[in-house]
């Protein structure tokens, strides 16, 4: 497993300020990749993404996360394993791939055919966040069985994502405010269930779905 984190903030920031807190946030989940780390900061965008890594598939540099699509239009952080990314990477015919990690063929699949095509054909387990340059928007998207967790949600004008919740919180603008409904619900069936989390405004992603971020717009309320 690996773990990833990040925020976007459509106002912008400074960026050696936010990779700072991406390094952070990604230290928090240190535990579920510890073989390697990255960040890949947008100041102007108001993108921070943050990842580490527990190589399986590829050992080499070439896995290094955030990576980059082909065309240099998206960026990635990811958790998971796609079992069929070799059968992918033969429907995807010639592309110069750098390496073998499944990361490498999600990213050249999205390139080619968009999130939600390449994603019908993905099987696998997973959790990821796209950025993609040239919409200024970040994608959220979670495998069919739920089997990585991915948290998500806005505080003030902040949008936060990690595969922990530990990894949000070391964020110095996450509110942590508890979720009296979420409390609740987890005294009732000793879990927080469905797209609840502990936190205010902070959600689960649902198994088998995926979400564009553009702005700070509403998002549905669990």
């Amino acid at each position: 497993m690996c773990g990833i984190a990040g925020f976007f903030d459509p106002r912008g920031f400074n960026s050696n300020e936010a990779e700072k807190l991406a390094r952070r946030m990604a230290y928090r989940v240190v535990h579920r990749g510890p073989d390697d780390s990255g960040v890949w900061v947008d100041g102007k965008s108001g993108i921070a993404l943050a990842h580490q890594r527990l190589s399986v598939l590829d050992l080499s540099p070439a896995g290094h996360q955030p990576m980059k699509s082909p065309s240099h239009r998206y960026v990635i952080v990811y958790n998971g394993e796609i079992y069929n990314h070799l059968e992918l990477r033969e429907q995807l015919g010639g592309v110069a791939w750098r390496g073998h990690s499944d990361t490498e063929t999600l990213l050249a699949a999205i390139d080619a055919w968009g999130v939600s095509a390449t994603l019908e054909k993905c099987v696998g387990m997973f959790g990821f966040a796209l950025w993609n340059r040239k919409t200024q928007s970040l994608t959220l998207g979670r495998d069919r069985l739920g089997e990585k967790p991915l948290y998500y949600g806005w505080q003030g004008r902040t949008f936060f994502f990690g595969s922990e919740l530990k990894a949000i919180n070391a964020h110095p603008e996450f509110l942590g405010e508890v979720d009296r409904k979420a409390l609740a619900l987890s005294l009732l069936f000793s879990c927080v269930p469905g797209s609840f989390s502990i936190y205010k405004g902070i959600q689960k992603l649902t198994p088998g779905t995926f979400i564009e971020i553009c702005d700070d717009g509403d998002l549905p309320e669990p």
